[in-house]
């Protein structure tokens, strides 16, 4: 998958794969359609930052949370 390219799709399927990366109790609050291209660039870093780490306390989960909260439409 091209990532590179702010895609419906990208962003989909990046909003799923964090929530499973975070095992995100409360999925519903963070439905992939939420969110747009238009803040392609701050969900592809968020994306990347979680994807590299092995652990993540949950702090920081919450942290993640709130961040992605703020780019919600």
């Amino acid at each position: 998958m091209d990532l590179t390219k702010p895609t419906d799709e990208n962003v989909m399927y990046m909003v799923e794969q964090i929530k499973e990366k975070l095992r995100m109790v409360n999925v519903d609050a963070m439905k992939a359609e939420h969110f747009n291209t238009d803040k392609y660039d701050d969900l592809l870093y968020m994306y990347n930052m979680v994807m590299k780490r092995n652990h993540i306390s949950s702090n920081e989960i919450e942290a993640i949370a709130a961040e992605l909260g703020s780019l919600r439409n």
